[in-house]
């Protein structure tokens, strides 16, 4: 079952099959990837990100994908690693530089990982912007409102279910996948009517998830 998920994953992320929203999420991911190194081999992680933001910016340009059109007025909040922006009573926008990767490329395939297990707030990329002189990715998703808080015990036993186990604080560790899903705080994990919506997410892939494919 687990070897079966895993090549499930793998296809993904090799762009081999299909994912909610995940067509240009793929594109972008595979542009990056050509005639780069893995991310666990890079020795000068900024100098890299550098040139990724680089390639991100030719690509955007090529492929006219920047927005301009971010009504920066309709603020919800922010954290470390993005900012939300709500675009309709259905939808809010979200501005990430990636700040968590040593690479964009990880941070991409984060946003496949999470939209291959929790469809239901999957992202759409829809581009990128600059604010600041900052390179953002803007990502779409799903508005969750809320019915109750988020029960913690609730989102472990649903998690340990699923194979991933607690190691710290809000973290977990798929050992069978070789995926680390972190900052799971009631902040990025919803409850609306007793249901788990998961909105933020934080995945990594290890090397274990590589070796065996």
């Amino acid at each position: 079952m687990q070897t079966q998920l895993k090549q499930e994953l793998y296809d993904v992320i090799s762009g081999k099959s299909q994912v909610r929203f995940g067509t240009i999420i793929q594109s972008v991911s595979s542009y990056l990837a050509e005639g780069s190194k893995p991310s666990t081999e890079i020795e000068n992680p900024k100098h890299f990100k550098e040139e990724e933001a680089k390639k991100l910016v030719s690509y955007a340009t090529e492929n006219n994908l920047w927005i301009n059109d971010i009504d920066f007025t309709q603020y919800v909040s922010e954290g470390a690693e993005q900012k939300v922006y709500l675009k309709n009573s259905d939808h809010v926008l979200k501005l990430n530089d990636s700040i968590y990767y040593s690479s964009w490329r990880d941070y991409f395939l984060n946003l496949l990982l999470h939209n291959f297990f929790f469809a239901d707030t999957a992202y759409e990329l829809l581009g990128f912007t600059y604010e600041n002189e900052i390179l953002y990715a803007v990502v779409q998703q799903a508005y969750v409102s809320i019915t109750s808080n988020t029960d913690l015990n609730q989102l472990k036993e649903f998690l340990t279910s699923n194979g991933f186990q607690n190691n710290r604080n809000n973290d977990y560790f798929n050992p069978s996948l070789g995926i680390i899903l972190e900052d799971l705080h009631d902040e990025n994990v919803l409850t609306r009517n007793g249901v788990l919506y998961f909105i933020d997410t934080v995945f990594y892939l290890t090397e274990e998830f590589y070796n065996s494919n």
